[in-house]
């Protein structure tokens, strides 16, 4: 059987090692490497599908297993066609497993061999998460890619519960992949823990491609270490995934990481970083961050970043942003996330041109200085 999900490598950056390619799946291609926008609540915040697509130009969105499972509810997406018709959006969905939501719970959560049981933060219901019962809420939201329910170890973790955690990862991973049914619609990604061990790292990569998933995702960095420990756990597990299969880094949307991702090898990333900060009033731009609700920007009459191309910027000054932002005005972050949205697909755009130009290097070195980033 032909797996729902594959890849196809296209160029090979020959002074960074950097791929450009293309994830092929059910509702359409994606040009990688690629910024994935969030939509938790089958929504991304703020946006309608079609801004997504003619104005953010996403190719791809994700959702989250935790939040649809508690509200509305797998079963009545389910009911709706699944997550591409209830949403109204016909390009490509990637489902997260919960893993991170439910752990980061960690008051209102116990984990044993069979799962992990939890508390609601909406109404304190107590609730059961197992390998078997995230494949089945998976399922029936209906993403082409899905996730296997990981244990994601807060930083900093000591070495003896990291490799607990890891090795309890690899054995939900297995249950996950005994679980899944829909392999001709869906592809099941199994995600590498370990935290900062990088023998630990290594251990998990290989025991995951043991079990063979049509993709594998770099979970558990970017969770609050320095910058200097997550370039290093980035760099010494990226190699470690195979080539063949899409490459995904959980939970990433600076430009300077983003930009890392990409130089490590890696295809996909996800982050809710753009939205959220678009709600309080910050927009991202070539020069750097746009505090838009601070007073110097009152009589600023430019758009938010000359050298984009998103609708908020062809149309609205700063000083129209900083307004509406001042006033509450729902348009002013409706604005400062399509604007945010945009700027990291562009930024993307660019990245594979780059790639492809053999010259990310000299890119992410002409950025960091424009951006206001060091190395």
């Amino acid at each position: 059987m032909k797996p729902a999900v594959t890849y196809e490598l296209l160029h090979i950056d020959k002074n960074s090692g950097a791929r450009r390619g293309v994830v092929h799946t059910p509702h359409g291609d994606i040009q990688t490497p690629i910024f994935m926008p969030v939509g938790t609540q089958a929504t991304v915040k703020s946006m309608t599908p079609e801004e997504l697509k003619e104005e953010v130009k996403a190719q791809i969105i994700l959702s989250n297993t935790y939040h649809l499972y508690l509200r509305p509810g797998h079963e009545i997406v389910k009911e709706a066609g699944g997550l591409h018709n209830f949403m109204k959006w016909d390009r490509p969905i990637l489902t997260d497993c919960g893993g991170f939501q439910v752990f980061s719970l960690s008051d209102l959560r116990t984990i044993s061999e069979e799962g992990v049981e939890f508390r609601s933060h909406l109404d304190g219901s107590k609730h059961l998460f197992t390998p078997e019962k995230v494949m089945e809420i998976e399922e029936a939201l209906g993403a082409d890619i899905i996730m296997s329910f990981d244990e994601c170890c807060p930083y900093p973790s000591t070495y003896e519960y990291t490799k607990n955690s890891m090795e309890r990862t690899t054995r939900w991973a297995k249950r996950c992949k005994e679980a899944h049914t829909t392999t001709d619609k869906q592809a099941l990604f199994g995600i590498i823990q370990g935290g900062f061990y990088e023998d630990l790292r290594e251990q998990s990569a290989k025991d995951l491609i043991d079990l063979d998933f049509p993709g594998y995702a770099l979970g558990g960095i970017s969770v609050g270490e320095p910058k200097e420990e997550f370039l290093k756990m980035l760099y010494h597990t990226t190699p470690l995934m195979p080539e063949n299969k899409p490459r995904y880094l959980m939970g990433v949307g600076s430009p300077d990481y983003l930009i890392e991702a990409a130089l490590a090898g890696i295809d996909m990333c996800d982050c809710v970083l753009p939205t959220r900060i678009a709600r309080n009033g910050t927009a991202m731009t070539s020069h750097g961050k746009v505090v838009v609700r601070n007073a110097t920007y009152e009589r600023d009459f430019s758009p938010l970043d000359p050298e984009c191309d998103c609708y908020t910027c062809k149309n609205y000054t700063r000083a129209y942003i900083r307004h509406l932002v001042k006033a509450n005005e729902i348009l002013g972050v409706r604005l400062l996330s399509i604007h945010n949205l945009r700027f990291l697909t562009k930024l993307m755009e660019k990245v594979r041109i780059e790639i492809e130009n053999d010259n990310l290097l000299n890119f992410r070195d002409e950025f960091y200085q424009k951006y206001g980033y060091t190395k």
